[in-house]
């Protein structure tokens, strides 16, 4: 994993456990305990995703089996109460899936996450096959740069391509992920500018920038 921004394809898992439109709500949950995740792509014909079932999909069954909801609660729980009387994927499915393209940045897929309140996204390409899946727990493999890789990143697309007159001058250290600049630059940009830029470097947790600006030189008349 080398160079920014990394995308989806970086970190994605392309070995996938998946069902069908009829499997049965115990098969579900058979498998999302033998695989340790949260959620199952439902897929039809070549392995289109035409849906996902979570958890949260399959976990009415257990909230309702013993309650009589008043009517406000049925209004408001319907499609809660629906799943709770269902007995197949296509039933407890929430469709359509919230999907992402593997060149996705993994910020984009953070976003998606985020808005849409999901741990795992099925990877799908143009025609919606499945090619693979990313979690939560994907999206923070960047944080595993080692800290060598990371100070070579921030040197060279960030303080050597921003400064090529004075980069010399520039000390970048990284520790634990968290980058230290200290030294001076030409006054050709702003040190907030380097300061986002070498932020944005996909592994880096913090950065501490110390850089002073070097007074313009005065022309000779």
């Amino acid at each position: 994993m080398h160079g920014s921004p990394h995308i989806v394809s970086d970190v994605m898992t392309h070995t996938v456990v998946t069902v069908g439109r009829d499997a049965t709500f115990k098969d579900i949950v058979k498998l999302i305990q033998q695989w340790k995740v949260s959620a199952l792509p439902v897929l039809e014909g070549e392995g289109r995703v035409i849906g996902v079932v979570s958890e949260a999909d399959l976990l009415p069954k257990e909230e309702f089996r013993d309650s009589d909801p008043d009517r406000r609660t049925q209004m408001r729980r319907l499609p809660d109460l629906a799943k709770a009387g269902a007995l197949t994927a296509e039933e407890l499915m929430s469709a359509p899936a919230v999907t992402v393209h593997d060149d996705a940045t993994l910020a984009e897929a953070a976003r998606i996450m985020a808005l849409r309140k999901v741990k795992r996204l099925p990877v799908v390409n143009d025609m919606g096959m499945l090619e693979g899946v990313v979690s939560r727990a994907d999206l923070l493999k960047v944080f595993l740069r080692d800290d060598e890789e990371l100070t070579e990143e921030v040197r060279l697309e960030v303080v050597d391509h921003l400064f090529p007159d004075s980069a010399d001058h520039v000390r970048v250290e990284v520790d634990k992920g968290v980058v230290t600049l200290t030294g001076w630059v030409d006054g050709t940009l702003p040190v907030s500018v380097v300061e986002r830029l070498a932020r944005a470097v996909e592994g880096v947790v913090d950065v501490r920038c110390r850089l002073a600006t070097a007074p313009a030189r005065s022309e000779p008349r």
